[in-house]
């Protein structure tokens, strides 16, 4: 029987080149390099996992590095931005380290919380907001405990149909909760990482490239569930692939009608399947059918080494 999901799984995007992205998640933003794999489509490319230091789902981002890929444009249909949670009262920290860093900051309001609004190197769209979330942060990352982050908060989608794009989030189970001008909010149950925020404005049609936010993931509880929201997408006549194994989790990739790419995916069996939380990041781990192809791999893969230092006051 189908269930609500309690919120979002992962995000992803395309970034360019892979030691910036890891200088810019790890040693600025203080996350954790939780997996170093490959994108299954294409084991010549890195995936990067990014989370906490449990890389408990709803606090994981991941990205595929395309050094040679062209920059994207933001528009229609596209997830324009994504945010993750820090605690209340850490925005002038963190407006201080990214400037420290050259990076430029602007502050936001909306639906009664704070936001500091900025690009990764690639030029995604980023958020910190305000917004204190139960989940344990990386403590052994450059950013102190008082201001780290919490994990993903949610992503802004500028769909090409927001009504329909509404409607395939209540079928998942977000619920209307507020808005903000032409700023739509939902917002799944559990208890972190449950915010969509739909954009309803006109605006030119996006071009995937590096900087892209590819997709948001939702949870669902395990493959016999991802089935059944299989077979009801197909019979709504949505737009959904067949269920594919990602190692760490089986998925699905639904084409909503408003044009934004959602991916289901189940929460096992985790990240522990390959690696020990103590050793997260450590290696380049590969899923089993591509270890023959390792020495082949790690061959063409650009190398690239995880950001060392200590915690910073």
């Amino acid at each position: 029987m189908l269930t609500d999901t309690p919120g979002i799984h992962h995000v992803t995007s395309m970034v360019g080149d892979a030691q910036t992205n890891l200088d810019f998640y790890v040693g600025t933003l203080g996350l954790r390099l939780v997996k170093r794999t490959v994108n299954h489509e294409d084991v010549l490319r890195h995936h990067l996992y990014y989370g906490n230091g449990a890389g408990d789902l709803g606090t994981v981002y991941t990205c595929f590095p395309y050094p040679n890929e062209p920059p994207g444009r933001r528009g229609r249909p596209q997830i324009t931005a994504a945010s993750f949670a820090v605690p209340e009262g850490s925005l002038d920290y963190w407006t201080d380290r990214l400037g420290d860093r050259g990076i430029d900051t602007e502050r936001r309001s909306r639906f009664e919380e704070s936001a500091l609004r900025f690009e990764d190197p690639s030029g995604t769209r980023l958020e910190l907001v305000a917004a204190d979330q139960p989940v344990e942060p990386w403590s052994e990352g450059p950013v102190p405990e008082r201001a780290a982050i919490r994990g993903i908060h949610g992503v802004t989608a500028l769909p090409t149909n927001p009504f329909a794009t509404a409607t395939v989030l209540e079928t998942l189970g977000f619920d209307l909760v507020a808005e903000d001008g032409d700023r739509i909010r939902y917002r799944a149950g559990g208890d972190h990482a449950t915010v969509i925020d739909l954009l309803d404005r006109t605006a030119e049609f996006a071009r995937e490239g590096s900087g892209s936010v590819h997709h948001v993931a939702v949870r669902v509880a395990d493959e016999a569930e991802l089935r059944e929201w299989h077979d009801l997408f197909r019979e709504r006549d949505i737009d959904v692939s067949r269920i594919r194994d990602r190692h760490y989790y089986k998925a699905i990739y639904v084409r909503e009608p408003g044009g934004i790419l959602i991916e289901l995916s189940t929460e096992g069996p985790g990240f522990g399947v390959d690696e020990s939380p103590e050793s997260f990041g450590e290696s380049l781990v590969l899923p089993p059918w591509a270890e023959e192809d390792r020495e082949m791999i790690e061959g063409q893969l650009p190398p690239v080494e995880v950001p060392t230092g200590g915690r910073q006051a």
